[in-house]
């Protein structure tokens, strides 16, 4: 059996460990309790790892420019979707799959079986790209849940000088974004993780080693997927994968690429998991809104995590087929066929379902109300 497929059943078993493990943890603290330990040590070690073992290399600068423009389509194309997967505009529901479905979880995901099946010079290559991702997920996911969180929770108007206030606050308060700016001061100095102190790197390499382990035990405690909500995140997901398969058939159709590696790698890359740090942010802007309501939450963590859960099966489940394809994809026909399969797949099963029809209705009787409202206001 390929390493590879081994690592990836490592990681679902620590998931269905998790699941096993729901039993043992009664109340909903003890998961709080865990999720605190990943987002406050564990998550900041590995990002501060992460980001002093960069290496820039010149002539790959273009790559993590790619990632970052997959990354902000997908963001920009999610709005359109959502609601024809059932999951109304305005809801915590529809900012949470925004946040989160654009992200990519390459670590996890893609890095094991391209390391596996194209080499270490692609994964370099892979680890380069994710340059972009990693822009995306920390700083420009970071600023949309914050501005999600303010937009909607704040009781009155602020100006743009109190909402840039709240926002550095919130930023300077948040240990991921202190190790982040410890990370990049270093770096601009020169310091590698080979350059601090013996007992200072061996910390933050050991709370590293927890972080995937205590990740995907925490999802497999804290998931808790309903039917309905099972085929929106599916179908969500099957779309996410095609609109990836549609960009990668554009851009080797532009560009001319023909080399079967390089197309695997773009591909690959592309059908990564969704991350897990958006989930922090998510966690970040709860944790300010303890005292809220439910449905006054800018952001449903329950919604976070089965999105999670389900994205890291399916992918991988896309990327081995996509890497065991042989020269398939060199055809970027064929490319286009299978994006358009999964985007037919992903906007089936709502109608199927009756998801969206129901959801519809209910946003044209929503809509109704209000116009009725605002006409008798008029009156």
């Amino acid at each position: 059996m390929e390493v590879g497929i081994q690592k990836t059943i490592v990681f679902l078993f620590f998931i269905f460990i998790g699941v096993l493990l729901k039993v043992k943890f009664k109340s909903k603290e003890e998961i709080t309790g865990i999720k605190k330990v990943i987002l406050n040590l564990a998550l900041p070690a590995t990002i501060f790892i992460a980001l002093l073992g960069v290496k820039v290399e010149l002539h790959l600068l273009i790559l993590p420019l790619l990632a970052l423009g997959l990354n902000l389509l997908l963001f920009f194309a999610m709005p359109l979707i959502l609601p024809l997967m059932g999951i109304g505009k305005g809801t915590s529901e529809f900012r949470t799959a925004k946040l989160l479905v654009p992200s990519l979880a390459p670590g996890l995901s893609s890095f094991p079986f391209i390391l596996e099946f194209l080499g270490e010079e692609y994964l370099a290559k892979a680890a380069m790209s994710d340059l972009g991702n990693k822009v995306f997920v920390l700083f420009f996911l970071y600023l949309v849940a914050m501005n999600c969180h303010y937009n909607l929770q704040s009781t009155q108007k602020k100006n743009g000088g109190t909402k840039l206030k709240s926002l550095i606050k919130a930023m300077v308060s948040e240990p991921v974004n202190i190790f982040i700016g410890a990370a990049l001061v270093l770096l601009v100095f020169g310091v590698s993780m080979n350059s601090l102190p013996f007992f200072l790197s061996e910390t933050l390499e050991k709370l590293s080693l927890i972080m995937t382990p205590l990740v995907l035990l925490f999802i497999g405690l804290a998931v808790k997927i309903k039917r309905k909500q099972f085929f929106q995140i599916f179908s969500l997901l099957c779309i996410r994968a095609g609109l990836v398969l549609l960009i990668s058939g554009i851009f080797m159709t532009v560009t001319g690429i023909e080399a079967r590696n390089e197309i695997l790698l773009t591909i690959a890359f592309g059908l990564s998991a969704c991350s897990f740090w958006p989930y922090a942010h998510i966690a970040a802007v709860d944790s300010m809104e303890m005292d809220k309501k439910s449905k006054n939450k800018t952001f449903s963590s329950d919604f976070g995590v089965a999105i999670l859960a389900l994205s890291f099966p399916l992918s991988t489940i896309l990327i081995l087929a996509t890497l065991n394809s042989g020269s398939f994809f060199m055809n970027p026909l064929n490319i286009f066929m299978m994006g358009v399969v999964l985007i037919t797949v992903g906007f089936v099963i709502p109608l199927i379902s009756g998801v969206s029809k129901k959801k519809w209705s209910e946003q044209k009787l929503i809509n109704h109300e209000i116009n009725s409202a605002s006409t008798e206001k008029a009156a």
